[in-house]
């Protein structure tokens, strides 16, 4: 088992507190004038998501989370859980939609994402940075209304709606980035 101490801690640190994992998402070392010297940090549980604030006097030791990142494709869903199938050995699991997250926003039927695992357990779905989604609804851009930078919104096949420039329409094919949910590009026309 691989043990941190306390001079260890740096942003993005995996680490077993209490039985949960989670994640350093802020950190500072402080040595005062007398006494022992600490670093007090910003953790998040990857499981809940509760971000809380915590103080590490020197030498305490920490567990290292056995975290491990598996490619799975998704299959198809229902109305409270993702259904996955691994990539390599072709199991198949059941994310709940909480675990899936915003994730939902762009999954499609065979897209190949990322499923976060802790000892076993699902604990979130990372998906590539770019996808390229249908538009299933968007009302036609306004004939004269050409103002630079005009949007209107566009409602994707995966139920997620994104502002886009006006001469997007139904039917056309965008690249999304799925870090904000921003729209990149039109791919292609219908």
């Amino acid at each position: 088992m691989t043990m941190y101490e306390s001079s260890d801690i740096r942003k993005g640190l995996k680490v077993v507190l209490k039985g949960d994992p989670y994640t350093v998402v802020d950190f500072e070392f402080v040595k005062p004038g007398k006494g022992n010297a600490f670093t007090r940090t910003r953790m998040k549980n990857m499981r809940n998501g509760n971000v809380v604030d915590m103080t590490f006097r020197s030498g305490e030791k920490f567990e290292k989370a056995d975290l491990e990142e598996r490619q799975m494709q998704y299959l198809y869903s229902d109305s409270d859980s993702y259904t996955f199938m691994d990539t390599q050995n072709y199991d198949q699991i059941a994310l709940q939609n909480e675990t899936v997250g915003e994730a939902k926003n762009y999954l499609k039927e065979n897209t190949v994402c990322s499923v976060l695992l802790f000892n076993g357990e699902p604990l979130g779905v990372e998906v590539p940075n770019f996808v390229d989604l249908l538009v299933t609804k968007s009302d036609p851009g306004v004939k004269g209304d050409t103002s630079s930078g005009a949007e209107k919104p566009a409602t994707l096949e995966t139920g997620f709606t994104v502002m886009v420039p006006l001469f997007v329409n139904e039917g056309d094919i965008l690249k999304i980035d799925t870090r904000d949910g921003s729209y990149v590009e039109r791919t292609k026309l219908r």
